[in-house]
């Protein structure tokens, strides 16, 4: 049952084959079972079972498929602790909001619950989403479903909630080792796995920042959650973990409500277990807010299912050459140039392309997001908004010590970088050259696709998930560098990308592929990928297992 795509098991719900109470209570007790993933911290399962009587009242009222059901009558689903769900905990993972209740829901969240989605609760992060593997959160690093061994059979309860004060929440400075170099030529010294013994440190890391959400998916607590993408955090982890991340097109999806970190480059992200999937919370979630004034007005983007037979042979696949980065896998080249015969023997035009900017876009993303970060960061100064510190001799006393206990190692380093980067004797040679940088970069974008490039194919990390031993061996800036380096030129130039799973390397661990789209094409995108989805028939990660145990 909890191995279904939410297609089918929507599906199921509307036939009567299957009931929303029944779906709800074994997304709790699976979520229990596999709880040492930490990739729930909030949950809300006395809420969820609430909702899921009034669909299961819903669909038996009138038979199979009544006029009053939702389009998401029922299904569970997991949102990333940095949208605002109201009356419930939104902390950003972070000791400044650890006691944060917002008053309302982001707009997304609420499109969601308005269409009958059941919550589940909030999803483990990296702290405000500064992060590429889930590992620096209050609430303790979130584990890679994929190859783990579970031992926790703990009984369901809305009690078991984690404990943020039990967790130190950010690594040492002085223990990281600083390993490889910068920008999407430099990711070198790359990992050595640690083999696969459930150690301590030994098991995988789920990606970040939103490890949580797409854990939750691909562990089988629920069929959909949301996710946030900055720089590559919704695409990131739904690689490692081998389900479907979507990054939406600038302006499609509202950021009403999720607590903000890069604005000109965050958007919401879904992470489902196939396309089809992603794209129906796409249709539920997109439009005009009037609470968001960067969403689109127009009718660029049109509600839409995605056609099953799926015809390729007048599609342009662009490769961009600057993707053959230092650092790549074999496997996942080899994967990559499968899928590319695999368009090319199925009539589709496989041309090599450049996006030459690319090759500076990590520096560029860097020094834009500490600017927006430092900026974005100010308004926490522990009087009005956020953790207040005891430290009360002077204002500036307050304001220090607030920021200083609220806010984590990394996050201060990179709100210290962002007010280097803005101070007057630096703005020019800093942040305006990184704005002029990224207009390059979507020139690069702008120009493939004017020539004739429909969709854009490249990897989406560099390997399959790296052990928590190798990933936490270097500081957060030196992975973001390393994980992001296929992600963020997307983010950079607004534009549309997806993950699909590619297949399993020889540890047994998904990576996937990612297909770039135009500006507010996002289904012909989808489209493809679907299609490449449909050869590929990746099978997802079954738990079934831990329900047996049980009944043994």
């Amino acid at each position: 049952m909890l191995s279904l795509s939410m297609k089918e098991a929507l599906s199921r719900l509307k036939d009567g084959n299957l009931s929303a109470k029944e779906l709800c209570e074994k997304c709790i007790d699976r979520a229990v079972k596999t709880r040492e993933i930490n990739a729930i911290v909030t949950p809300t399962y006395s809420q969820a079972k609430k909702q899921a009587e009034v669909a299961a009242k819903t669909w038996s009222r009138t038979g199979k498929s009544p006029a009053s059901a939702r389009k998401l009558e029922g299904l569970p689903i997991v949102v990333k602790d940095n949208f605002c769900t109201k009356d419930i905990r939104t902390t950003c993972a972070s000791h400044m909001l650890e006691k944060y209740v917002p008053p309302y829901n982001a707009t997304v969240v609420q499109r969601l619950l308005d269409q009958g989605a059941v919550l589940m609760g909030k999803s483990n992060m990296d702290e405000y989403g500064m992060g590429s593997g889930s590992v620096d959160s209050i609430f303790g690093p979130v584990r890679n479903p994929w190859k783990y061994e579970f031992t926790n059979t703990l009984t369901s309860s809305d009690n078991v909630i984690a404990n943020p004060s039990t967790h130190s929440g950010s690594r040492s400075q002085d223990s990281r080792v600083a390993t490889g170099t910068r920008g999407l030529h430099g990711s070198t010294n790359l990992r050595k796995d640690a083999g696969e013994s459930q150690q301590e440190g030994t098991w995988r890391v789920a990606g970040g920042s939103s490890g949580g959400s797409a854990a939750a998916v691909a562990a089988g607590t629920c069929f959909g959650s949301l996710g946030s993408d900055t720089g590559g955090s919704t695409r990131n982890p739904s690689s490692y973990c081998g389900v479907v991340g979507l990054k939406s097109s600038y302006g499609l999806l509202s950021r009403h409500g999720l607590i903000p970190l890069v604005n000109s480059l965050e958007v919401p992200g879904i992470i489902a277990r196939t396309v089809d999937d992603v794209n129906t919370l796409q249709n539920i979630m997109a439009g005009t807010d009037e609470q968001d004034s960067t969403t689109l007005t127009d009718e660029r983007f049109r509600i839409s299912d995605l056609p099953y037979d799926i015809d390729v042979k007048n599609l342009h696949i662009g490769i961009p050459k600057e993707y053959h980065a230092p650092g790549l896998s074999d496997e996942v080249l080899d994967y990559w140039r499968q899928a590319a015969d695999m368009f090319e023997r199925s009539g589709a035009k496989v041309t090599e392309v450049s996006l030459p900017h690319t090759q500076y876009s990590i520096l560029c993303y860097i020094v834009l997001c500490c600017c927006e970060v430092a900026s974005n960061m100010a308004r926490y100064d522990g009087i009005e908004f956020g953790h207040r510190g005891e430290q009360e001799l002077s204002t500036e006393q307050l304001y220090a010590t607030s920021r200083h206990e609220g806010f984590n190692e990394v996050v201060r380093g990179r709100i210290f970088a962002g007010n280097f980067f803005l101070l007057r004797r630096n703005y020019e040679q800093y942040f305006l050259k990184a704005q002029r940088v990224r207009r390059l970069i979507q020139d690069d974008f702008t120009q493939v696709f004017n020539a004739g490039v429909d969709v854009l194919l490249t990897p989406t990390t560099l390997t399959d998930a790296p052990t928590y031993d190798w990933f936490t061996a270097a500081d957060n800036r030196t992975r973001n560098e390393q994980q992001d380096v296929f992600t963020q030129p997307i983010n950079m130039a607004g534009v549309p990308a997806v993950t699909v799973p590619a297949g399993l390397t020889t540890q047994g661990l998904p990576i996937g592929l990612q297909f770039i789209g135009q500006m507010f094409k996002d289904k012909e995108m989808l489209t493809v990928a679907k299609w490449y989805e449909q050869q590929v028939n990746f099978q997802p990660l079954n738990l079934d297992h831990l329900d047996l145990a049980d009944s043994l």
